[in-house]
């Protein structure tokens, strides 16, 4: 003999399910097409809140791909439901359609925007705040003036600089280059300023007694414990030079780039290209920002960080 509740539903969960059906309903009727909508929110909701409850790597995957699914449905459905004109909100299948029509020339734009504006200045950007770091921290002169006139140019609005780079460097990718540089150099350089000091004193002292040059203490002992700060700084400005460059394009940029492509798209209310031109943003950032995260777990494995 079961108790009750025992061999089946609970109360509980019964009394939700009908609460969840009235409004269902309830919403569909005073809003013909909310009915759907709302149903499979909840319904991905509850997924998501049974499977957070389990650890493992299947449910860490499945959680975000159920909540991304969940958001593009509910997307579509209000499309559809509500009728919301293209030129506002096209739906993710417009997108999708847009996006594998147009594959040749987004593949263009990602790689004048990214891989030539982006990624170099990021590069260039980053191996200079590393150089001005270790001047910074070899010389207390330099750590007094440099690091606020860092700050003022961290401070100053790309909307301002990019025209005049733009300017200086032309129209094509340097100027993009140069403005993804003043954006990451800064973030870059006071996490590696930060991480230079933050070398342990008895080491700092053993390595002393040693009578080791400088040179060697920043190779031996200062530059490995300073990767997990640089590596912070490095992951920060990953999104810094997508944005950087991709504004950058609205000041200047010849007849292809993410950044023009969105602003004439915008012009012909092609929003299905422009939201293709985010996604391709999106995926992108996140697989930049991927990279490097594992390059850090192959360099910092030693860091407390990175166990577990």
């Amino acid at each position: 003999m079961t108790r009750y509740g025992e061999g089946g539903a609970r109360p509980g969960a019964l009394i939700l399910g009908l609460a969840v059906l009235v409004l269902v309903l309830a919403a569909n009727r005073w809003w013909p097409g909310s009915g759907l909508l709302l149903f499979v929110w909840l319904a991905g909701w509850a997924v998501n809140s049974r499977l957070a409850h389990y650890e493992g790597p299947i449910s860490a995957m499945l959680v975000p791909l159920i909540f991304g699914a969940t958001l593009l449905a509910s997307w579509e459905i209000a499309c559809a439901s509500f009728a919301i004109p293209p030129v506002i909100l096209p739906a993710p299948s417009a997108i999708g359609a847009a996006f594998a029509a147009n594959l040749p020339l987004l593949w263009g734009d990602f790689v004048q925007t990214i891989l030539k504006g982006a990624l170099s200045g990021w590069l260039i950007g980053a191996a200079l705040a590393v150089a001005v770091a270790v001047l910074i921290d070899r010389s207390p002169f330099l750590q007094r003036g440099l690091l606020p006139i860092g700050n003022f140019v961290a401070a100053l609005p790309i909307v301002g600089i990019a025209p005049i780079l733009v300017m200086w460097f032309g129209f094509d990718w340097q100027s993009k280059a140069a403005v993804v540089v003043i954006m990451v150099f800064f973030p870059i350089l006071v996490n590696m300023v930060a991480g230079l000091k933050a070398t342990d004193a008895l080491a700092r002292d053993q390595i002393a007694t040693w009578s080791a040059s400088y040179a060697q203490a920043l190779v031996k002992l200062r530059l490995p414990s300073a990767m997990p700060f640089l590596f912070n700084g490095l992951k920060i400005t990953t999104t810094l030079a997508l944005i950087g460059a991709i504004v950058a394009e609205f000041f200047g940029s010849p007849t292809r780039g993410m950044g023009f492509r969105i602003s004439t798209s915008v012009g012909q209310l092609n929003l299905a290209l422009v939201w293709a031109e985010i996604l391709v943003a999106a995926l992108a950032g996140t697989a930049f920002y991927g990279i490097v995260a594992l390059i850090e777990k192959r360099v910092t494995f030693w860091h407390p960080s990175q166990r577990g």
